[in-house]
């Protein structure tokens, strides 16, 4: 077979394309465990137990292997044609377990969870579209807290979501409840938690809780017994069950649609996600840029303003309609003062949730980096991106997470590394959005760690606990998802991949295969070692681009998968665009090693 493309206008220039062949270690391991050029059941059986890993597989395992693939009417036999095109199938082969498998009952506190940020915004923060399908898209991928700004309309005897202080077009807050509804479990049984940012009158926070009851019913869980919590529910008891978080509203005040008037040149100007990835991920070793000083030496935020430290310590429960108040389970809390320590604080009593902005999480995590820890070990913390961040671009969730935050929430409508990291950090546990924290980011038995040596700190140095050993070996499917132009006009493309670490400062970093040039099968065939300190928050990271000489490589796919789920072996990897929403056919073939040191 072979391609031709036109070179100029005078001649064509004619491409050898092999399509598809096997690679050397696959027909070397075919002959191993085959006899007479055929693979048996019995045969892949020791094949996925010796070399995929999988310990507890059986014949009858390998048997259905072969008959979804042959089908039921085959010899119950591999040829090494059929044995590749096995290894290369993602539905027989995927890289990660598809089945829930972490410790569901512990409480709420104890897990990461798949957080949204403004989840009814269809583009930037200024001036898109407010909408349910956003919220819908994002629960289908899993997404377990969705966020919505409630407001009351003009004439103030109706409930909008809208991005206040800002021209978004608005959006009826009871359709959103209706779709939250629909689509709460079409992707995970586990709780959908809503987070409300309430900017209502207690009028209308009588009819949100109103609106509420009448659409969830007996959907809808919030504790019967207690006002304060002493410790959250499980995901466990509340599968299939939805949960309010918010913090005891206030009163209405007006928006200032003014304000978005220093913001709103930006969206004109060419910001790093407009690129195909944007710019590498930064890992925060350095200083970072601040969005100015308010009061008590806190960022003012141009967004969630009523999330912010100063701002929950001045809203009295005597402003909360009652039966609003009620139906909060996942309260934010109120500190005493009005710093940062403060608002991290252990209240041994009751949990509560606490929200900061990226740029006070960055300096919580500089200056009160085990205070973190110890108020996540407990309570609830969630962070959400900087105020000018207008272009619903992303930051770094990985700060976060290494200091125990659970709902680390990102704009799940933009697209660019940070969020291809939440995307693969969430494939992790069967993708149902609850992944658990590792021990050491959770209380020692009942027990909240007081000793600082004892907490977590990302950037100390500790010794290597194993080696990931991974083998790019070859890539397929560009022809199937890409025209035969879209790379280069004149020539098949030029890929090459690029494989690394995101993980604790120790861990992470980014390393490239060679180029194969004229190729739409590219075959690297070359193999990568990555030393890891805490391979639990470590995620592999894989981009293919295509090399472009003149201008800027070309995007090929992406993924990201947590290293502590990653399956030994031979595997297939699919590949992502830049959005995050998979290829029909573009894959990467693997070999997946771990190392003990």
């Amino acid at each position: 077979m072979s391609s031709r493309y036109k070179m100029c206008l005078c001649f064509t220039r004619k491409f050898k394309s092999d399509g598809v062949k096997t690679v050397a270690d696959v027909e070397n391991l075919f002959t191993e465990y085959s006899e007479n050029g055929l693979m048996s059941v019995k045969n892949l059986q020791r094949f996925l137990v010796e070399i995929q890993g999988q310990t507890d597989a059986t014949e009858k395992d390998a048997e259905t292997i072969i008959r979804t693939r042959l089908g039921a009417f085959h010899r119950h036999n591999f040829n090494l044609s059929q044995f590749f095109d096995y290894l290369f199938a993602e539905d027989l082969n995927p890289a990660l377990e598809s089945k829930v498998h972490h410790d569901m009952t512990a409480p709420l506190s104890h897990y990461f969870i798949y957080t949204g940020h403004n989840s009814y915004l269809t583009g930037n923060q200024l001036s898109s579209d407010c909408s349910d399908a956003p919220i819908i898209k994002a629960l289908k991928k899993g997404v377990r807290v969705i966020e919505l700004d409630i407001w009351p309309n003009s004439s103030k005897d109706n409930i909008l979501v809208l991005h206040g202080r800002t021209l978004t077009t608005p959006v009826d807050f009871k359709k959103c409840l209706d779709s939250i509804k629909m689509h709460a479990f079409d992707a995970s049984p586990y709780p959908v938690i809503i987070t409300l940012e309430d900017h209502l009158t207690k009028d209308l926070q009588a009819k949100a809780a109103e609106l509420i009851i009448e659409t969830f019913g007996e959907l809808l869980y919030y504790p019967k017994d207690s006002e304060d919590l002493e410790e959250f529910p499980t995901p466990e008891s509340l599968k299939r069950r939805i949960i309010i978080s918010t913090k005891p509203p206030k009163e209405y005040s007006d928006s200032k649609t003014a304000e978005i008037k220093a913001n709103g040149d930006k969206l004109k100007q060419k910001t790093p996600d407009e690129e195909p990835w944007g710019d590498e991920i930064p890992d925060y070793r350095g200083n970072v840029p601040s969005e100015g000083k308010g009061p008590n030496g806190l960022e003012p935020v141009a967004e969630d303003s009523d999330d912010d430290e100063e701002t929950l310590q001045r809203n009295p429960d005597k402003d909360a309609a009652p039966e609003y108040k009620r139906l909060i389970t996942i309260r934010a809390g109120k500190p005493k003062g009005g710093s940062l320590k403060d608002a991290i604080k252990v209240d041994e009593k009751q949990v509560r949730r606490v929200s900061l902005s990226e740029p006070q999480l960055e300096k919580a995590a500089s200056s009160h980096s085990s205070h973190l820890v110890r108020f996540t070990q407990k309570n609830i913390l969630r962070v959400y991106p900087k105020g000018t961040r207008v272009d619903s671009s992303n930051y770094n969730p990985l700060i976060a997470w290494f200091h125990g935050a659970q709902m680390v929430a990102l704009n799940m409508q933009g697209y660019g590394r940070p969020l291809w990291l939440v995307h693969g950090f969430f494939r992790a546990n069967g993708g149902c959005g609850y992944v658990k924290k590792p021990e050491f980011l959770c209380p020692n038995g009942s027990e909240i760690g007081n000793d600082d040596q004892s907490i977590f700190n990302p950037n100390a140095e500790r010794p290597l606990k194993k080696k990931l050993k991974i083998k790019i070996y070859m890539g397929d499917g560009w022809t199937q998802d890409f025209k035969k132009t879209h790379f280069d006009t004149y020539s098949p493309p030029d890929f090459y991949t690029r494989v690394g670490i995101a993980g604790v400062p120790a861990d992470t970093v980014m390393k490239k295969t060679q180029t194969i040039e004229d190729n739409w099968t590219p075959h690297w065939n070359e193999e990568f070692e990555f030393p890891l300190t805490v391979p639990e928050l470590a995620l592999l990271r894989v981009e293919v681009h295509e090399y472009d000489m003149s201008e800027k490589d070309d995007f090929g796919g992406q993924t990201c998968l947590p290293v502590a789920e990653l399956k030994k072996g031979i595997r297939t990897l699919p590949l992502y665009d830049k959005k995050g929403e998979k290829y029909k056919a573009v894959k990467l073939l693997v070999r997946i090693e771990f190392v003990s040191v």
